[in-house]
């Protein structure tokens, strides 16, 4: 196993978070009809997935997988929070 910098498991971290709010945030603007959201958010999506997984090629898996995970699961709940908050209009 690759022994990694302290700094890529930040680097992992926020990408994570991101990539994975991203994810969260398109599935309600797909099912909330938010047209204007979805190809601005598939593009940073892109983005963000192309570095993941180069990243994660490069450096190896091991102690970062923990990282992903976190990252994205926070990164989820956010997003499920924050699109409701402010993009769901109450009926």
């Amino acid at each position: 196993m690759m022994s990694n910098p302290p700094w890529m498991y930040l680097l992992v971290f926020i990408s994570s978070f991101s990539y994975i709010f991203l994810k969260s945030f398109q599935q309600g603007n797909v099912t909330h009809r938010q047209y204007k959201w979805i190809l601005p958010t598939s593009m940073c999506m892109a983005i963000l997935e192309v570095f993941m997984v180069s990243t994660l090629a490069k450096h190896g898996i091991g102690w970062l997988v923990i990282v992903v995970g976190l990252g994205g699961g926070l990164g989820s709940i956010s997003a499920t929070y924050l699109h409701f908050k402010y993009l769901v209009k109450e009926k």
